[in-house]
């Protein structure tokens, strides 16, 4: 492809994408009776409750007790959902909700019918089932070797290693600094991993990538791990892709990518959202540029470009989207604590259960309901003894307006502390909305659950809630150091979050769009071109990176988590405001605020009967009914005016791509170099930016 040939596609897809954003929905059936319709809601409510109790007990029984039995079950239980929901989509796509005078009831029709694939024939609809079964088994069996251990790739180099590279191994290893590669092989062996291959995503490979800061070791886990899934996923989810598609067609929209928007109720979504992610853009790239600097002091010039991009592998995270765990090497004021309470906590005999009454003490002092008694009787809230278990913090809504649990194998940490916090907020949310129809007992759209769960946790994990509670004592430390280091903990986990969320969802609705030529190269421009990332070792279309993330091949839209991270900042300066609170917004505890929790009881109660943009207007008092990031860049202003000072003697704040970067992930065509088809390729991607702007 030339040049020109790419300015004329990116002339005709930013035309089609304002053209189709203007179009209606999904189509209408042609039943105007409106007493039927009301009649068959009636009816769906009470089967669809019973339906989903029967599912969601059998995967509790199968998470909880991973058995063979218990994993048939639910496989039965979810055959028997999945012909339900077929019949009942035929049903609902039927009537013509336009005739019916009740909003509500043409809401219900409407939640039935958008986001469901059943338009396909029972053929196709069961095969699409499977592709993704397959894909998700393919991911979650995926497992490799150790890190030097036979069979490995030859190819990664194996270089002496630093004193400071052995900070996470047991004391022993310690004696072993600055040994010769062989003498860390044979101890790794022999104290750390098992002799043989079967090291796994979680927890294995994320606490390598997390905690080593030998770069060979990171590079060989984050491609052995890609080795292992995309290669096998690769022509399974372009079968995905055509299925889906052919789903949303039938349905009555343009793409897969076109269906999903829909559950948004945002003619302009597209647009919104990329308004929302240049906003927070800079801040991005203020924490980019500090963060790249102290990569540099720690794996050198030869690794990370001191004006260019940031290799993968180094930040902690698999995809790149958390960079908590190399906090290590970029906090602001080693000196001063980075705030964790968990040996206060230790110190002070907590348990998974006091944590749990904590967190339900936190939204019951704001007036919130407290959990029912079936809660604490059902709900596994430690790692059962003598059983397989999933530990996946999750909470769990049975249907029948009784039943409420959460699944956690906790531990005394306060990262759990937080996570109980997060999960009992769900429990709050199922509470509140109980009385909802069964299709409106959900979020306002899908970013409200986790972004109400995450603006709770933010008051949980600041400074003065801490101190309140009496795990945290600062005497002794400067304040100001104190919270740049906190903030800086956050913008790792929130800020730097933010590209990947929006990406995700930006690649694959390409992919429905587009189709699925050069799909991982897309995958790399667009991190590369939101999130400054590149991969570590040359990429080809072979390879399908985006396969390594469980959310791509599970047909789970990813969109939801960037505007999630964006409005829990929203909902947690209103909380703050109605509380009365005064001063910086990042040290606002909203515990026992009576105001706070009359305000959450409103945005939760009406679970997804009324849009997001009406929740929204409620919240603020009428300032607004869009998802504005103005919060989030508040909170982080004190953090944000600090790597402004960091980073004024920089060439550049952000990075800038040469040929050999883009090259990592481009083929040569038609017998063009690499360095002329990549140069082409920056010109298309900027005009092609300019264009969607």
């Amino acid at each position: 492809m030339d040049a020109n040939g790419g300015v004329a596609i990116c002339f005709f897809f930013a035309f089609c994408t304002r053209y189709v954003e203007s179009q209606s929905y999904f189509r209408m059936g042609t039943n105007t009776n409106a007493a039927e319709a009301m009649q068959f809601l009636r009816e769906y409510d009470r089967e669809a409750s019973g339906m989903c109790y029967r599912v969601t007990m059998s995967q509790w029984k199968f998470v909880t007790n991973i058995t063979e039995y218990n994993r048939r079950r639910m496989v039965e239980e979810l055959a028997i959902s999945s012909k339900f929901e077929r019949l009942s989509w035929r049903k609902a796509a039927a009537f013509d909700s336009t005739r019916l005078s009740d909003h509500q009831s043409r809401r219900q029709l409407a939640k039935i019918v958008q986001s469901s694939r059943a338009a396909l024939s029972d053929e196709k609809f069961t095969e699409l089932q499977q592709v993704i079964s397959e894909m998700k088994e393919i991911y979650n069996t995926a497992k490799i070797c150790p890190y030097g251990q036979k069979p490995y790739d030859p190819h990664i180099p194996r270089a002496p290693f630093q004193g400071s590279d052995f900070q996470d191994l047991p004391i022993q290893g310690y004696q072993l600094a600055n040994q010769p590669y062989q003498h860390y092989q044979a101890y790794t062996e022999s104290q750390e991993y098992p002799n043989y291959c079967d090291m796994q995503l979680d927890p294995e490979i994320t606490r390598i990538l997390a905690h080593s800061r030998i770069e060979s070791e990171l590079l060989y886990v984050w491609r052995s791990f890609r080795d292992k899934t995309g290669p096998k996923l690769k022509n399974r989810f372009m079968r995905y892709v055509q299925l889906a598609n052919q789903a949303a067609v039938a349905t009555g929209y343009r793409d897969a990518g076109d269906q999903m928007r829909s559950t948004y109720e945002d003619q302009t979504f597209r647009t919104s959202v990329e308004e929302i992610y240049n906003q927070v853009s800079p801040l991005y790239k203020q924490l980019f540029t500090y963060v790249r600097r102290r990569l540099v002091q720690r794996y050198g010039e030869t690794s990370v470009r001191a004006d260019g991009p940031i290799p993968s592998h180094l930040l902690g995270n698999m995809w790149a989207q958390n960079w908590k765990s190399i906090m290590d090497l970029v906090m602001p004021f080693p000196q001063a604590p980075n705030v964790d309470v968990t040996s206060e906590m230790l110190r002070q005999g907590f348990t998974p259960l006091r944590m749990f009454q904590m967190a339900e003490d936190f939204y019951t002092s704001m007036g919130m309901k407290p959990a029912p008694p079936e809660f604490w009787r059902s709900s596994m809230l430690a790692r059962p003894p003598q059983r397989s278990v999933q530990c996946t913090a999750s909470a769990w809504d049975f249907c029948n307006r009784i039943d409420y649990r959460i699944k956690q194998c906790t531990e005394v940490t306060m990262q759990d502390l937080i996570s109980t916090h997060h999960e009992m907020a769900h429990i709050q949310y199922y509470l509140q909305y109980a009385d909802q129809p069964q299709l409106f007992r959900d979020g306002a759209n899908p970013a409200f659950h986790e972004a109400v769960a995450n603006a709770a946790t933010l008051s949980v994990y600041n400074l003065p809630h801490l101190q309140r509670i009496g795990l945290y004592q600062n005497k002794t430390h400067d304040p100001y150091e104190v919270s740049m280091n906190f903030l800086m903990t956050m913008a790792l986990e929130k800020v730097a979050y933010l590209p990947f969320a929006f990406m995700v969802d930006q690649w694959r609705w390409s992919v429905f769009e587009e189709g699925v030529q050069n799909m991982n190269h897309r995958w790399w421009q667009m991190k590369l071109r939101y999130q400054g990332v590149i991969p570590p070792t040359p990429r080809s279309e072979a390879d399908f990176d985006p396969g390594s993330k469980y959310h791509v091949i599970s047909d789970q839209e990813y969109i939801k988590y960037f505007l999630a991270t964006v409005l829990e900042f929203q909902i947690y300066e209103q909380l703050c405001l109605v509380s009365g609170h005064l001063g910086q917004l990042f040290e606002c505890d909203i515990y026992r605020s009576r105001e706070a929790g009359r305000l959450l009881s409103e945005i939760m109660q009406p679970g997804s009967s009324k849009s997001a943009s009406d929740i929204i207007r409620t919240m603020t008092r009428g300032k607004t009914n869009r998802i504005s990031p103005e919060a989030l860049v508040k909170y982080f202003r004190p953090l944000e005016l600090w790597l402004r000072v960091q980073n004024r003697d920089e060439p550049l704040i952000g990075w800038s791509s040469n040929y050999h970067d883009v090259a990592l992930f481009s083929q040569q065509s038609d017998g063009t170099s690499n360095k002329a088809y990549s140069l082409r390729l920056l010109l298309i991607l900027t005009i092609c930016y300019n264009i969607l702007k």
